[in-house]
């Protein structure tokens, strides 16, 4: 009893140690879309700040996700009848991200195991989708599946394991790629800490993605003066047509 009793105050001792911390920051924090935006090439890095400034005997690993603004999804499965392709089963996603790009210091599962994998997101495969419409385990997961490779294919949804540079297991950095489709709104950069397969520390930078110059009127006209901006596309569609037919005519 006495020995136990001698040895709580080193086990609270060890409890309340201090826990690492991550100084995460991006490249660029405010993204302007312009008529002539390719895309672009988001630098993430930062330090990792050890209690005491010791670092751990084994080096620890870093994940930094990048993750757009949440969606509500609808996903239609065509098949061909009678010669003709048409709308069969569909699947709705409530919450899926417009956008979301990983990367890390090593593939995931050598990291953390798929239940941690899944709490924090790490991977395509373990995103939440909060589906609301299909039951069956298989569909949902053939439509999961398909949602993912549609947007892998339109460079919004990207993994990159193996890329996180960690220089004397203090400074880290990664560069993860911001599709030219993305949507203007709030985005999330975030950097995992891991060590022995648990995530010990985490940090968030916010990024802005917007518009600018006419392509900020041109959304901003659509919101706001919506029926204006239909009759003025209508004009415009009109007067474009009646143009080229007078052009063709005297040719």
């Amino acid at each position: 009893m006495r020995r136990a009793l001698a040895l709580s105050p080193v086990a609270l001792l060890i409890a309340a140690a201090p826990a690492p911390q991550l100084v995460p920051d991006v490249s660029q924090r405010d993204v302007v879309i312009q008529y002539s935006f390719t895309g672009a090439d988001l630098l993430l890095f930062g330090a990792i700040v050890y209690p005491d400034g010791r670092k751990p005997e084994k080096p620890a690993d870093i994940v930094v996700v990048l993750k757009g603004p949440e969606q509500s999804i609808v996903m239609r499965e065509k098949q061909k009848v009678a010669g003709i392709w048409v709308n069969a089963d569909t699947a709705r996603f409530r919450s899926a991200p417009s956008f979301y790009a990983m990367a890390s210091s090593r593939p995931i599962d050598r990291i953390v195991d798929d239940r941690t994998a899944a709490i924090y997101e790490l991977g395509l495969d373990k995103l939440q989708l909060s589906p609301s419409s299909l039951n069956n385990t298989a569909e949902l997961d053939r439509f999961q599946a398909g949602l993912v490779d549609l947007r892998a294919r339109a460079g919004l949804f990207v993994e990159r394991p193996g890329t996180v540079e960690i220089t004397d297991g203090v400074l880290y950095r990664a560069r993860l790629p911001l599709s030219a489709r993305v949507i203007v709104g709030d985005y999330t950069a975030e950097t995992f800490l891991v060590q022995d397969g648990r995530v010990v520390a985490g940090a968030v930078r916010d990024i802005v993605v917007r518009k600018s110059g006419f392509e900020q009127f041109m959304a901003t006209a659509a919101q706001r003066w919506s029926f204006l901006y239909g009759l003025a596309a209508i004009a415009l569609a009109v007067g474009m047509g009646w143009a080229a037919g007078a052009i063709a005519r005297r040719v």
